[in-house]
């Protein structure tokens, strides 16, 4: 850029009311405090929690079956037998089966902390049931109370009210006080 360009660029930039601090703002990015950085980029995997909650019970669940433990026992025992009555040319894990417990050991390794992942979800949701149900025997509780201060309040009223056996009663009697005055006095 030559000399002549810059000084006309200068001169555009005076003309249209552009300081020398907003100049330098313009070639500089901008930060907004009111949009979300852009993530960094991580070396470690991402990973959706929900889903690999989900994923860990349905293996705790599976593993808390008996078919789970059938087709275990049924491995183990296939393993065993194969690596004692097979040619020694196919056998894969000599006699101490040094192989089948470092598979177990590895499959234990990674069952232990899912099944407790499994049950700190439940816990969780159990936890949320607990106050649920807390909620609504409160609120049980209150309109309980509630209804019961209403029928308090009608019995109290009743009682202030004639009721249709009171009425009767007292026709009756006066019926009787006027049958008992003379005859002279009845038309008065």
């Amino acid at each position: 850029m030559g000399a002549e360009e810059r000084d006309g660029a200068r001169e555009r930039a005076r003309a249209n009311g552009a300081s020398a601090v907003r100049r330098g703002a313009a070639e500089r990015s901008r930060v907004r405090l009111d949009v979300p950085r852009t993530p960094r980029r991580t070396f470690l995997p991402e990973y959706d929690p929900e889903a690999f909650g989900r994923l860990s019970e349905k293996i705790a669940r599976f593993l808390g079956t008996g078919r789970f433990i059938v087709w275990m026992t049924v491995a183990i025992i296939v393993w065993i037998t194969w690596n004692v009555t097979a040619p020694d040319h196919l056998r894969f894990d000599g006699y101490p089966f040094i192989f089948l417990t470092l598979a177990l050991s590895l499959q234990a390794s990674y069952a232990a902390p899912l099944i407790l992942l499994a049950q700190n979800r439940q816990a969780d949701r159990d936890r949320v049931t607990h106050e649920q149900d807390r909620q609504r025997n409160e609120r049980s509780i209150a309109d309980t109370e509630y209804l019961t201060r209403e029928i308090a309040a009608l019995r109290l009223g009743l009682g202030e009210v004639a009721t249709r056996d009171w009425i009767r009663s007292e026709l009756q009697d006066l019926l009787r006080d006027l049958e008992a005055l003379p005859e002279g006095r009845r038309g008065e």
